[in-house]
Parts: structure tokens; sequence; C-alpha cells
């Protein structure tokens, strides 16, 4: 299914995934108190990141229970925009889809987190309580998709943050893509999800 992001007058088909708050020094300001990590293992390297269970309650737990599930295993960043985000979660190599394992969800837009450049959000159709597997990492801030600036009054709900791993981001940001069988932006040479699961905090990633 393609899932929908707008900006400014074009429509992008995109399918998302996370964000999170940073504050005005250029850290993470993610709420109080422990919050879940995963590592995502790719063809391209390593990348940790925090989830902030405590601000986006209902998305976080949608996301682990695909991580648990292992739906992220052997699927593929599926768009690529540079100056935009990253997106992946919903395909498996050569843009095969990938069957949503649990029911949409609310959308958690409203929490408080912006989608500024290292946040993860999740990926939704036009329909703003839509979003499931599928999300995106920010390469950049984008303050149209904050529930304050949307077109359609929603927006993009941010529920986590790259903590290692960005410079793993900024390659996948810049590989060389096509359009594919009616999908714009997809890598020539996939990029890869090997897996994605939950660590300890304090443990290292194995790479970045």
């Amino acid at each position: 299914m393609k899932k929908f992001i707008l900006i400014g007058v074009p429509v992008l088909l995109v399918a998302f995934g996370l964000f999170v708050l940073i504050s005005s020094n250029g850290g993470p300001a993610g709420p109080s108190g422990p919050s879940p990590v995963v590592v995502m293992e790719t063809t391209m390297g390593t990348v940790k990141m925090e989830l902030y269970a405590s601000k986006a309650p209902i998305t976080v737990d949608n996301f682990l229970k695909y991580v648990d599930a292992k739906h992220y295993d052997n699927t593929i960043f599926h768009r690529v925009i540079p100056n935009f985000m990253v997106q992946c979660g919903g395909f498996e190599p050569g843009m095969k889809e990938k069957s949503d394992k649990f029911e949409p969800i609310k959308n958690e837009s409203y929490n408080g987190l912006t989608n500024d450049k290292g946040t993860l959000a999740m990926a939704r159709t036009n329909k703003p309580h839509s979003a499931t597997a599928q999300f995106f990492i920010n390469v950049k801030d984008n303050p149209f998709l904050n529930r304050s600036e949307a077109q359609d009054g929603f927006g993009y709900a941010v529920f986590g943050q790259v903590i290692e791993g960005m410079g793993v981001v900024e390659k996948i940001r810049y590989v060389k893509t096509t359009d594919i069988g009616g999908h714009e932006n997809v890598p020539v040479e996939d990029v890869i999800i090997k897996s994605i699961r939950r660590v300890e905090p304090d443990q290292k990633a194995g790479g970045k």
C-alpha cells in the first residue's frame, strides 16, 4: 500500500516511521525515565535508536511488537530522499511488499515531539490513524510534518531518536536511487535491514 506525506503542494508517497524532539542546544530532549533501546543492523552498518515510550506509548508499543515479531528482518530502505528522509519497514528485496501483522494505530503527533534531524516517525496513508509497520528517519529538520504545521492538522508522530550510527544513516541518505514499478526514490542497490533487536540501554551498538 502506498502511503502519503504532503510537502507544500506536491504529495510524496512515503511509508514512515519515527521522530523525536531536539532541544535548543542540539541534543535529544526525550522524556524522563528509562526508554527502550533497539539496534538496527543493516548492510551499510549499525544504527542504535532510543524510543520515547512515555511520550508515544501507543507508537512505541506497536513498533516493539513488530521488532519482537522479527518483521523488519530482511526488509529494505525502499524510499530515500536526501533532502528529506529515509524510509523502511514495508518491503523486502526486489520491492516485494510485506504484509502488516497488526492493526493500524492512533496518531500520537500531539505528543510534543518534533520532526527534527535524526528522529524517527511512523509512516501512514492520507488517513491520520493508519500507521502500521513502516517508519522513517528524518535526515533534516522537517517542521512541516509536525502537528502544528501540518496541512491536514495531524502530521506525523515522532517516537524515537538515533543515538548512535547517524553516519550510517547519512550513507544511506546519499545512495543512488531510481523509479521501480510506480515507486519513486528506490535505491538502485538494496540497503537491507538484517535485523532490529531490543538491547539494554547501556549496550553498545556493533558499529557506527
